[in-house]
C-alpha cells in the first residue's frame, strides 16, 4: 500500500518584520487558508503541527478532528524565538551567518537544521505502510526538511527549498522508499487577498 502525504505549509501573517517562533495569523491570513480548502485533495487522516498558525490555519480550512503531531512542530530557535531577523541580525550577525550556511550549527541554543531534518525524517519513514491518504499542516522548515529526505538532498540545501505559505508539497511513499509528486496548476492552493 502507498502512503500519499500532502503537507500544506501554514497560512502566514502578513507582517513586515516577521519574528521567529509562532504568532497567531491575522485576517487576512485567516481569508487566504479559507480559500485555499478547496485546492486541497480530500484525505483520511489530517494532521497538523502543535503551533499556533498551523491550528489555526487547520481552522480556517474548516477542519473539526486534527491530530495534532509533535514530529511536525517548527526548529525550536532558543533565544531567538519572538525576535525579528533584523533584531538578530544586529545582535548575533556572526551566529546568523553560520546558521544559515552550516546544517549543525544552533547558535542561538535551539535545534540545528540537521536536528530538524533527522526528526522529520525519522517521522516520515515511521508512518505504517497502510497510513493511505494524510493532509497535514506544517511548518516552512518541515515542508523543507521533508523534501530535503525524500530527495537524499544535503542537509544544506534546506535553504534552497522555497515553500511558500499556502503551497504544498505531495509525497507517495512505501517501504521507506518516497517521492516528490510534481502538482499541476489546479493542484495548487490559490492565494489573494479572499
Amino acid at each position: 500500500m502507498t502512503v500519499r502525504l500532502t503537507l500544506l505549509c501554514a497560512a502566514a501573517p502578513v507582517e513586515r518584520d516577521v519574528r521567529f517562533g509562532d504568532v497567531p495569523l491575522d485576517e487576512r491570513a485567516l481569508r487566504q487558508a479559507k480559500a485555499a480548502a478547496g485546492a486541497l485533495p480530500s484525505v483520511g487522516t489530517l494532521l497538523t503541527a502543535p503551533s499556533q498558525r498551523c491550528t489555526q490555519t487547520a481552522q480556517a480550512l474548516g477542519w473539526d478532528v486534527v491530530t495534532a503531531e509533535p514530529a511536525l512542530r517548527d526548529i525550536d530557535m532558543g533565544s531567538w524565538r519572538g525576535r525579528t531577523l533584523s533584531e538578530v541580525a544586529a545582535s548575533d550577525g556572526a551566529g546568523l551567518a553560520t546558521w544559515m550556511v552550516d546544517p549543525g550549527a544552533a547558535p542561538h541554543l535551539g535545534e540545528s537544521v540537521a536536528e530538524a531534518c533527522l526528526r522529520v525524517a525519522a517521522w516520515l519513514d515511521a508512518l505504517p505502510a497502510d497510513a493511505g491518504r494524510i493532509l497535514a499542516v506544517v511548518e516552512q522548515a518541515v515542508a523543507r526538511a521533508a523534501v530535503v529526505h525524500v530527495l537524499d538532498a544535503p542537509q544544506r540545501s534546506f535553504w534552497n527549498v522555497d515553500v511558500p505559505p499556502l503551497s504544498t508539497v505531495q509525497l507517495t511513499g512505501r517501504n521507506g522508499r518516497w517521492n516528490l509528486r510534481m502538482g499541476g496548476v489546479s493542484d495548487a492552493p490559490v492565494g489573494g487577498d479572499g
